[in-house]
């Protein structure tokens, strides 16, 4: 990784935006091992978004930003939802496409920058909501993953149309009643994470964004596997406090009570046996880093 994307042309510092050249200086670009412990201290970790105080997907798009392995060679597909209001405030290239085909959107553009850049890892990440995921886009999701495209998938799951009044979608609970859901979901929520498997995802989990460490490793996994491999999926529960009635501070205690043993955000993890061989050599990796650097800070310290 480098900062040479943003990197700007002294010639023209002394006119360049304050914002800016904090955004160089501060940057996570570069940085081996960067992680969710560098939000707050960086500006490309989403400073602001116009996103509702306290809401769960402001805290899964900065843990999820924090994780990307490759952010400068990092595309990133969106679609019509509430992300879409956080999206003109990330530092990373990114795509908005119609609601339902950033799958395709990503397939395309995926395919595009391996003939451009054939000498580059260039990582398509997609992020939409379950609206977007599983009810309008499910064709162009489950064929890109038919295909073995060579994307992540996230879906923001906030169990109903959380953008649009709190309509039905295929991932509401069963019985779950919303403001423009009177009766009630008739039956039970869909398994995209088990569709995921039968459909060649080489990586699946479901989780919440209650735990940042976790949600780091699980997306770190998604990007890095599905460049050597093939189609990932991740689906982290973000719900919609405003449609669910609760104060600002109630969304990690909603997101904690969904990840119970036995509840429907257990943490769930998915990897066929190519994908358990390459975690396991990047962590063993990661480890000798982690050791090589305690090496290194006992050494300065005894020559000091």
């Amino acid at each position: 990784m480098s900062k040479n994307v943003i990197r700007m042309s002294e010639a023209l510092a002394d006119i360049m935006p304050e914002e800016y050249i904090e955004l160089v200086e501060t940057s996570t670009y570069g940085k081996v091992d960067r992680s969710w412990r560098d939000i707050g201290e960086s500006k490309d970790l989403i400073e602001t978004h116009s996103l509702c105080a306290g809401c769960p997907e402001s805290l899964g798009f900065r843990y999820i930003m924090a994780s990307l392995p490759n952010p400068e060679d990092t595309v990133m597909v969106g679609s019509t939802g509430c992300t879409s209001l956080v999206f003109p405030h990330i530092a990373v290239h990114n795509i908005h496409s119609l609601f339902g085909n950033q799958n395709a959107i990503a397939s395309g553009l995926k395919r595009a920058l391996e003939v451009r850049f054939p000498d580059k890892i260039k990582d398509v990440v997609v992020l939409a909501g379950d609206g977007a995921t599983v009810d309008i886009g499910l064709d162009m999701t489950l064929q890109s993953w038919f295909r073995q495209e060579k994307i992540t998938t996230i879906c923001f799951d906030n169990e109903f149309y959380g953008n649009t009044g709190g309509q039905e979608s295929g991932l509401m609970r069963k019985q779950f009643v919303a403001k423009m859901a009177p009766a009630g979901k008739q039956f039970d929520k869909v398994n995209l994470p088990q569709i995921a498997i039968d459909s060649g995802c080489h990586y699946v989990a479901s989780l919440t964004t209650s735990k940042p460490m976790r949600v780091e490793k699980v997306i770190r996994n998604a990007v890095m596997l599905a460049r050597e491999l093939g189609p990932t999926y991740v689906q982290l529960y973000t719900p919609c406090i405003l449609e669910l009635g609760m104060q600002s501070m109630d969304g990690i205690n909603e997101m904690k009570s969904a990840e119970k043993k036995g509840e429907r955000f257990e943490f769930f993890e998915f990897k066929t046996d190519a994908a358990s061989a390459l975690i396991d050599k990047w962590e063993a990796e990661r480890n000798e880093r982690k050791e090589a650097k305690k090496k290194a800070k006992k050494e300065a310290e005894a020559k000091a």
